[in-house]
């Protein structure tokens, strides 16, 4: 226990970022795969560091794990390739004595990723156990911004391993994680999992993570670290830089030794210069003892606006809720469309929902046509939100305007690649799934954002997840609901369904679960509208009896607009008595249309109301 002995009467210098000289140097290919096929390199910047300083180097293995190699398609080296960085660290550091600490990184950011904690665990387990077999002093377990992959590896590990395990996190904003955690409660939590150093690493520079552990207590037992990126990073002529005088650096780690912090190193953007700055500036300072913390007032997070309306997911338990979709223009002319959802909502509607770019082709934005609904006349609005079009920063952005405009209805959706619309060489952006952004919304609702800051007051979204019942079987998409509904959906916004078959077998698949489902309807027009959804639009399908009586009236539209509406009645006949919520899809601006169904959707439900005042009195 070398290493922890010396950190009791000592502050110790780390060395600093690989990836940042490797980038320098023009290698733009899988940094850890040096370990086998240019192992000098490596061994160079080893060297560097120690010559620079740095009392404690860390394996070239971040991302030498079976997850993240497989982007590369090496998973199958991940024993040579965490081998051979054990050996060349242990041989550049063998003339001085030098600690080797054998690094392992986070995977998850933001998103989940499609691997589970538990396969994550396995990956990671087994990349350590080759370190640990290597003769490593101690893990180095950093860029954790995802808390529970953090705590659950040092747990796992502490149990495998006596040897000093270093526990870092990673956060969007100083002093908090994504979680909303503070670093401080953070820190003590990994402490008392086990992990004998604590602290940070990445993405913030010297300046916020000096302010980060400002409100760090020292822990019991363990000690604390700090590895900050040289500087807030930036782009010049394509290439990623860090604008940071070593000498700057150098006087942070005094800072950072002033608040308890024990290990100091760097991360994005330093290189041996700043190490030897460290080294330099820290020399023959001894560790703090002791710290008095000021405890600063809790920011309180003020309760959420008063909703204008019953939520949609609570109303639809209670009685007959109906919501249209449609369509924003796809041109500049717009007052047809607010006065075609006055004359929806007039007729029934319960709220009027506006889909985001529907089939990857732009139409106005659905938060300026909200705006207008509810504003001008008082329509109440359901916004879709993909995520394809916005990323992190962007979607955020837009829920908070949403919530400034009071505009509460939400449905999550993941939304159709831009290959399927208009400019199928934009960018489908995709940073989180549609589980993982109903999880972000909830957030928000707590007045969290999305990066763990408070955000000094709670929304009040009422959030909606897609589902689509066009599926072989039913019951498979189950367990997708289901994690939707873990994720934070209140209710669901289904496909449009054509068979009544379909819908008895959505409700005998979803009668177990209590979030209503809003089943969808949309009458169709004609034969090519017909064909067209049945053979291009993803998620819907047509039955071969519709398909038929559609191309009955393929020469007469009156008769065709007829036909459609009478198919959609007789599919309401079927969905009325089964699912409270009803979602009306407004075909080509025809609201016309829409208004029938809903008319005829209130006169079912008069009519089995007096049905059901008859029996009463009968009985």
């Amino acid at each position: 226990m070398g290493l922890l002995n010396d950190l009791k009467t000592k502050v110790l210098t780390a060395d600093g970022a690989m990836g940042t000289l490797l980038y320098s140097y023009g290698i733009d290919y899988c940094y850890e795969e040096l370990n086998v096929s240019k192992p000098e390199i490596i061994e160079d910047i080893h060297k560097r560091y120690i010559e620079s300083g740095a009392d404690i180097i860390q394996t070239n293995t971040y991302t030498a794990n079976a997850i993240k190699l497989a982007r590369y398609g090496i998973e199958d080296q991940v024993v040579a390739i965490n081998e051979g960085a054990v050996a060349i660290a242990k041989r550049a550091a063998a003339p001085g004595g030098q600690y080797v600490l054998g690094t392992i990184g986070g995977i998850r950011g933001i998103r989940k990723t499609d691997e589970t904690l538990e396969e994550i665990l396995e990956a990671l387990h087994t990349q350590a156990t080759i370190l640990i077999e290597g003769g490593v002093d101690g893990l180095l377990l950093e860029t954790f911004y995802d808390f529970e992959e953090l705590s659950a590896l040092v747990k796992l590990l502490r149990a495998h391993t006596a040897l000093p395990i270093i526990a870092q996190v990673s956060m969007h904003e100083p002093g908090v994680l994504q979680n909303g955690v503070s670093l401080n409660e953070a820190l003590h939590t990994l402490e008392s999992l086990g992990a004998n150093i604590v602290g940070v690493n990445c993405r913030l520079g010297p300046h916020h993570t000096i302010q980060a552990f400002e409100n760090v207590e020292l822990p019991e037992t363990a000690f604390l670290s700090a590895y900050p990126n040289a500087s807030l990073l930036d782009v010049e002529d394509g290439k990623v830089v860090y604008e940071s005088e070593a000498d700057y650096f150098g006087r942070a780690a005094v800072l950072l030794r002033d608040e308890g912090v024990r290990l100091i190193g760097g991360c994005c953007g330093t290189t041996p210069a700043h190490i030897a700055e460290v080294k330099k500036r820290l020399a023959d300072l001894p560790p703090i003892k002791a710290k008095i913390v000021e405890k600063k007032k809790s920011l309180i997070i003020k309760d959420a606006d008063e909703a204008a309306h019953e939520p949609l997911h609570v109303q639809a338990k209670k009685q007959r809720t109906i919501i249209v979709e449609l369509d924003t223009p796809r041109h500049l002319e717009t007052d047809a469309f607010v006065d075609g959802a006055r004359i929806l909502q007039d007729a029934g509607a319960d709220a009027v929902t506006m889909a985001d770019n529907s089939l990857a082709s732009p139409r106005v934005s659905n938060m300026a046509m909200g705006a207008r609904l509810k504003y001008e006349k008082n329509v109440r609005a359901l916004a879709h939100i993909t995520c394809r079009d916005r990323n992190l920063i962007g979607l955020q952005s837009h829920l908070m305007g949403l919530d400034a405009l009071g505009i509460t209805d939400i449905l999550a959706v993941t939304g159709d690649p831009t290959k399927v619309g208009d400019f199928p060489g934009a960018t489908s952006v995709y940073d989180v799934s549609s589980i993982e952004l109903l999880e972000l919304i909830k957030k928000l609702n707590e007045g969290i954002s999305f990066s763990g800051k408070p955000l000094r007051k709670k929304a009040n979204f009422s959030v909606a997840g897609a589902f689509n019942p066009n599926v072989r079987n039913v019951a498979r998409a189950v367990p997708r609901l289901e994690k939707k509904i873990a994720a934070g959906a209140d209710y669901f916004i289904s496909q449009p369904v054509y068979t009544k078959e379909k819908i008895i077998e959505v409700y005998e698949a979803t009668k177990h679960i209590e979030e209503p489902i809003f089943l969808g309807i949309m009458p169709l027009t004609s034969l090519r509208n017909s064909e067209f959804l049945h053979n291009e639009v993803p998620g819907i399908k047509l039955s071969e009896d519709v398909l038929t009586r559609m191309r009955d009236c393929e020469e007469d539209k009156e008769r065709a607009r007829a036909e459609g509406l009478k198919i959609a009645k007789e599919l309401i006949d079927v969905a009325a008595p089964l699912f409270k919520g009803i979602y009306l899809i407004t075909p080509f601006m025809r609201y016309d249309m829409t208004v029938e169904l809903i008319d005829y959707i209130k006169q079912l439900d008069a009519q089995t109301e007096g049905e059901q005042v008859n029996v009463e009195t009968t009985h």
